[in-house]
């Protein structure tokens, strides 16, 4: 059973930073995929960032590589989301998602993920 759950989402200024927190309700994420969308008001919801479950591997959408860093913990049971040089543009509510390892299709295609978070908030402003 994967069940994300977000939190750390805030109003900041343009420039600062934040991390948000995902936890598998206290249980390991194991091999999953786990991945990060955003989506602002009146846009799809976008891939921003994921880790691989087996490997380190993280990747990254382009709008966001350089500023933001995927990362988990040595027992698999937190995955985080560190945001650095926050811009106006990066507002939006950010979802934890997870998928199984061996899930075909593109690692960055919302349609992939089967467990979704309830989202968090993140605001920065100008």
């Amino acid at each position: 059973q994967v069940q994300p759950a977000e939190s750390g989402g805030g109003l900041v200024q343009a420039g600062a930073s934040l991390r948000l927190s995902c936890t598998n309700s206290g249980r390991t994420f194991g091999t999953h995929i786990v991945g990060w969308f955003r989506q602002a008001p009146g846009k799809e919801r976008e891939f921003v960032g994921a880790i691989q479950g087996l490997t380190t591997s993280t990747y990254y959408a382009d709008s966001v590589k350089g500023r933001f860093t995927v990362s988990r913990d040595n027992a698999k049971t937190m995955v985080y989301l560190q945001m650095n040089s926050l811009k106006p543009e990066d507002t939006a509510i950010y979802y934890c998602t997870a998928r199984p390892p061996f899930s075909r299709g593109s690692i960055r295609n919302r349609n992939e993920y089967p467990y979704w978070g309830q989202g968090t908030q993140v605001t920065v402003s100008s």
